[in-house]
């Protein structure tokens, strides 16, 4: 019997990957926690809670995370009922043009954020839109609609088409069968999207750069503090709680369809 475990050497090109890809991450965790005098030193001089309690104070950190909330709030729900209608419309019909339809809701999110902001721009100036919340809202809807309608339509393939069949059969109609059948099935799969898809639009930057106008977002407040020196520790501060908040919802997500087998682009 051939043992299953990965050789060596690949388990630790895995391990160094990771370390490569996160060890950026615990410098900003570390340096939030780095004493006021050393700020900007090294190695780590102390330990101190000075700047949480100085981030804490700070008016314009709390008016930047409430327009991120309300950005990922709106564009979550948008991109609910829109992802999911889409999925329901495209997975159990074949006909001319779906593929094409497909590819232009995977687009946005397969498209670099930049070319993805440009066209959103272009496109409200066309449309005589003044940038600000609703584009903001709208710019993060195109992409946040695809990780909701790769979840839905995952779920809507292992759904058995008999039971849909049966329901109608026992006399109930169309909206009966989506709410008592369909509905329940997709209940984890719509929370995963949702919840992936507000952590995704919580610290969207580069397409809120061009959509926002004057709204700040706490991902375009941090972008602003760059410039900024003295206030780098808060930035550390506000960066690493970004950090563990958003990775809430993306384990909650994994956590619901750990046990999808079947992907968005895979055969019935």
């Amino acid at each position: 019997m051939h043992s299953e475990r990965s050789p060596w050497a690949l388990r630790l090109a895995a391990y160094g990957g990771l370390a490569f890809l996160h060890f950026p991450i615990l410098v900003i965790f570390a340096y939030a926690f780095n004493t006021e005098e050393s700020a900007f030193s090294f190695p780590l001089q102390g330990f101190t809670l000075h700047w949480f309690a100085e981030a804490f104070a700070r008016q314009d950190i709390f008016d930047a995370i409430t327009v991120s909330l309300k950005v990922a709030a709106q564009a979550t729900l948008l991109a609910l009922v829109l992802g999911t209608l889409a999925a329901l419309a495209l997975s159990r019909r074949d006909f001319f043009g779906k593929n094409g339809i497909t590819l232009l809701l995977i687009l946005p999110i397969a498209l670099p954020g930049i070319i993805t902001g440009i066209a959103l721009l272009n496109a409200f100036k066309v449309a005589a839109l003044e940038p600000g919340m609703l584009t903001i809202v709208v710019g993060h809807a195109t992409f946040c609609v695809v990780i909701v309608y790769n979840n839905v339509v995952a779920r809507l393939r292992r759904l058995p088409g008999s039971l849909i069949e049966a329901s109608m059969d026992l006399g109930a109609d169309s909206f009966q069968t989506f709410r008592h059948v369909v509905l329940p099935s997709l209940a984890t799969s719509l929370l995963a999207g949702g919840m992936l898809a507000f952590a995704l639009s919580f610290d969207e930057i580069i397409v809120t750069t061009f959509t926002a106008g004057h709204e700040v977002t706490l991902p375009i407040w941090m972008l602003n503090q760059l410039g900024r020196p003295r206030d780098v520790p808060v930035t550390n501060v506000v960066a690493m709680l970004v950090m563990a908040v958003t990775t809430l919802p993306i384990l909650g997500a994994w956590y619901l369809t750990r046990d999808t087998t079947d992907t968005a682009g895979s055969g019935k």
